[in-house]
């Protein structure tokens, strides 16, 4: 058990939440808006009807059981913050992982764990916000 009593899920924990023990996740269960974002693009990224239906049934899924915590000012400072320190170790915030640092920035604004399933996209960001591995 992670001892969390909150925490924000990343689009990656949402995909797979069927296949986890409740136990790994927190009690109380945010995302972003962002994770929205992703999802919503899901459906139209496969070309197979039935992986697309499943897709939509999962956002529909995850708007009815979640109030989103928003990309406002406090997130895009964070933003910033995070790319700051991607850049000083190496590494760039941009395409798909610009995403990812936006849900770690929406994270980190709202003083909450970041739960994942791939911790890699967050590397170097540890010492900013708290970054969850979901195994």
């Amino acid at each position: 058990m992670t001892g969390d009593v909150r925490g924000i899920l990343d689009t990656s924990v949402i995909i797979d939440v069927a296949e986890l023990s409740p136990e790994q996740l927190p009690k109380e269960q945010s995302i972003s808006a962002i994770t929205l974002v992703e999802l919503t693009v899901g459906p139209y990224a496969s070309s197979n009807e039935r992986e697309r239906a499943r897709r939509q049934r999962r956002l529909q899924e995850v708007e009815s059981t979640f109030d989103p915590l928003p990309f406002d000012a406090a997130a895009a400072r964070e933003f910033g913050t995070l790319c700051a320190a991607a850049t000083a170790a190496g590494r760039k915030a941009r395409r798909r992982r610009a995403l990812d640092f936006m849900i770690a920035a929406t994270a980190r604004a709202a003083g909450l764990p970041l739960y994942t399933r791939n911790p890699s996209d967050f590397e170097g960001l540890e010492d900013l916000v708290e970054i969850v591995a979901v195994r």
